[in-house]
C-alpha cells in the first residue's frame, strides 16, 4: 500500500492558491457587473518588453535565500510582498532581500481577507505591516496585494487615500499546486508572460527554485527587461480597464 504525505506547507500554499483563484474570479465578474467597481493593477499596458517579478511571503522560509541567489546569478530585481507575522518570525530574510536590492512591500500584517474588515481594521493591517519593513529596510512600502487576492471597493479606496496602489497578478505561476513540476510552471509562466505583466510566485513553494532558472533565462533571450512593479505601473494620468489593465490616458 503507498501512501501520499502532504506537508504543512504544502497545505497551506494549497489553500492560498485556491482562495486567489476564486478572489481573482469574483474580481473580474464583478467588474463587469458594474461600472463603479474598483479594480487593483494586474498588468500595465505598455509598448516596452518589461515584466515585473514578484513573491508572496506568509508562511515558510526555506527557500527564500536560494531565490535570492538565483535572482542574483540572473542580475533580476524581484517585488517581495510579505506579511507583518512572516516579518517578525524572518527579520533576517527581509534584511537579507532588501540588501539583495529587491523592494519588500505590503502584504498585510495578519493575513486576512481584507473585505471582511472595518476601514479601521484595514488600516491597521496595512499601517503594521508598513511599520515592521520600514523598521528593517528603512522604506515605506507603496504597494499592497490583498491575502488570497480578495479585494473590495473600500480596500483600493482606503489604500489610494493612504498614497498607495493596490497590485494583482497576470500571470499566475500555480506554484503552490502539488501537481505544479518544475516543467509545468515554465511551461505556464512562458506561455502567459507578455509586455507589461506581473508574474505571481510564491517564496516556498517546492520546485519554484528549479523553475526559476530557466524561466528567467528565457524570458532574458527573449528580450524582456525585468523591473520592479513600483516602476512598471503608471502613477498618474491612467485608468484600469475591465480586465484590470492599467492604461495611459493620452491627454
Amino acid at each position: 500500500m503507498k501512501f501520499i504525505i502532504i506537508t504543512k506547507k504544502q497545505i497551506m500554499l494549497a489553500i492560498a492558491g485556491l482562495l486567489a483563484l476564486t478572489g481573482v474570479v469574483a474580481g473580474s465578474v464583478s467588474a463587469f457587473a458594474g461600472t463603479d467597481r474598483k479594480l487593483p493593477i494586474y498588468c500595465v499596458e505598455t509598448d516596452k518588453k518589461q515584466v515585473a517579478i514578484s513573491f508572496d511571503a506568509a508562511w515558510g522560509n526555506d527557500d527564500t535565500q536560494t531565490l535570492i541567489d538565483i535572482l542574483a546569478e540572473y542580475d533580476v530585481p524581484a517585488t517581495f510582498f510579505v506579511v507583518g507575522s512572516w516579518v517578525d518570525k524572518y527579520p533576517e530574510s527581509v534584511k537579507a532581500l532588501a540588501d539583495a536590492g529587491h523592494q519588500i512591500q505590503n502584504h498585510s500584517n495578519t493575513h486576512p481577507h481584507m473585505p471582511q474588515l472595518s476601514k479601521e481594521q484595514m488600516i491597521n493591517e496595512i499601517e503594521s505591516c508598513n511599520s515592521k519593513i520600514e523598521a528593517i529596510t528603512g522604506v515605506c512600502p507603496t504597494l499592497h496585494r490583498p491575502p488570497y487576492g480578495d479585494y473590495d471597493n473600500m480596500l483600493v479606496s482606503t489604500l489610494e487615500e493612504m498614497g498607495m496602489y493596490t497590485i494583482q497578478w497576470s500571470v499566475d505561476s500555480l506554484d503552490w499546486k502539488d501537481t505544479s513540476t518544475a516543467d509545468s510552471i515554465c511551461d505556464r509562466v512562458l506561455k502567459k508572460v507578455c509586455p507589461g505583466s506581473i508574474v505571481l510566485f510564491h517564496n516556498d513553494a517546492d520546485n519554484t527554485p528549479a523553475a526559476l532558472p530557466e524561466i528567467l533565462e528565457c524570458l532574458k533571450n527573449d528580450g524582456y527587461e525585468f523591473v520592479f512593479i513600483s516602476d512598471l505601473i503608471l502613477k498618474e494620468n491612467y485608468t484600469i480597464d475591465h480586465t484590470g489593465k492599467q492604461c495611459k490616458i493620452n491627454s
